[in-house]
């Protein structure tokens, strides 16, 4: 299911940061994945579902070039992907295959895809940054996905970068790297997050005016009642 735009608007003003605050709240701790810088800076935060894809282990007998003509291929799972959504690939962290090249990115553009997360690399680094797909990944290697890795599956559960990731979950991605908000979790989350970025903003004009940071952040009651006073007179 598709992201409302009033949901994604929401998501893109609220930081990865913020969400890691809010999850761990909740009992969340492990909701960061590992691996996942940008593959450029300026990227913008891209919010979207989860559409998974899962690589394991390369095999000799299946892990070849003719495997790139199969039903169950990147190119097929590339085909499926609704537009907005977020590809998020396991690929168990293998730093020297790249899983996508240029031209598979560049059909991800062009089937409106949001963005790529993967724990892995991506190859072909210049004509990936040409096609302006945002890709948060962990570096750039040469060799193809079938030099070390075997494309198994999508749309179904995936660990990237150490955190579980069921489809149609929600990404968030900025500079800090990927944030998952679970599915159930999503409308608790669009309620709260734009009042933990509101009070966050607010923290820092008070430490602009060199306010101490002890009973600022976390606020106490006193500090509570003044930023109280300052919403109801905005």
């Amino acid at each position: 299911m598709t992201l409302d735009a009033q949901t994604i608007a929401t998501l893109q003003a609220v930081s990865t940061a913020t969400l890691t605050t809010i999850l761990l709240k909740k009992g969340l701790r492990n909701v960061w994945m590992r691996g996942t810088r940008p593959i450029r800076p300026g990227q913008p935060r891209v919010v979207g579902r989860a559409f998974t894809l899962r690589f394991v282990p390369a095999r000799e007998d299946l892990a070849t070039p003719a495997s790139w003509a199969s039903p169950i291929s990147t190119r097929a799972a590339i085909e499926a992907m609704p537009e907005g959504c977020v590809a998020v690939v396991d690929a168990m962290g293998v730093a020297d295959a790249g899983i996508f090249g240029d031209i598979l990115c560049n059909r991800m553009v062009q089937r409106k895809v949001a963005g790529l997360v993967t724990d892995g690399v991506v190859r072909d680094a210049a004509g990936v940054l040409g096609t302006s797909l945002p890709v948060w990944c962990n570096g750039v290697a040469a060799p193809p996905s079938v030099a070390g890795l075997t494309f198994v599956g999508w749309q179904e559960p995936i660990a990237c970068g150490g955190v579980a990731v069921f489809p149609d979950d929600v990404v968030v991605v900025d500079e800090d790297g990927a944030v998952l908000i679970p599915a159930a979790l999503l409308d608790q989350v669009l309620a709260e997050a734009p009042e933990q970025e509101r009070m966050e903003a607010w923290i820092i004009t008070e430490v602009d005016r060199g306010v101490p940071l002890p009973g600022l952040y976390p606020m106490n009651e006193e500090t509570k009642a003044r930023y109280a006073a300052w919403k109801a007179a905005q």
